[in-house]
């Protein structure tokens, strides 16, 4: 019986890698070693910002959210405690769209937490 050395199958997986690396720079595109190397490497990388980017928008939504809300002379703390008080259930992320296209609506929504924060000290104290 003939002796199988598996051929077709090691060149089917060599060229899968260099084509996940394609557009990497240098060896790293072509020489199928480096290539490993870099396609595990970057496999890592997007697995881990996959969840990094959900953070990361979510930061830049609350700095959004801060900004505007201190041209209310409100902090974001205060803000979002006010929209809590309030029963708004919209989420940071709406909130910032909101801050940015449309200042007169975040404005009525920063009033109506700065009411609903007065109403709540008025009966606290």
């Amino acid at each position: 019986m003939a002796r199988v050395k598996g051929g077709p199958r090691a060149h089917a997986r060599h060229r899968k890698v260099i084509k996940q690396a394609k557009g990497y720079y240098g060896r790293r595109k072509s020489c199928f070693r480096t290539a490993v190397q870099a396609v595990e490497k970057a496999g890592q990388y997007a697995y881990r910002d996959r969840r990094n980017k959900k953070r990361d928008f979510r930061k830049l939504w609350i700095q959004r959210i801060n900004a505007a809300a201190r041209l209310h002379d409100m902090t974001y703390s205060t803000f979002m405690h006010g929209v809590k008080l309030t029963g708004i259930e919209l989420d940071r992320k709406a909130l910032s769209e909101i801050a940015i296209h449309d200042e007169k609506g975040f404005a009525a929504i920063a009033k109506q937490a700065a009411d609903a924060l007065s109403k709540a000290e008025k009966k606290a104290a």
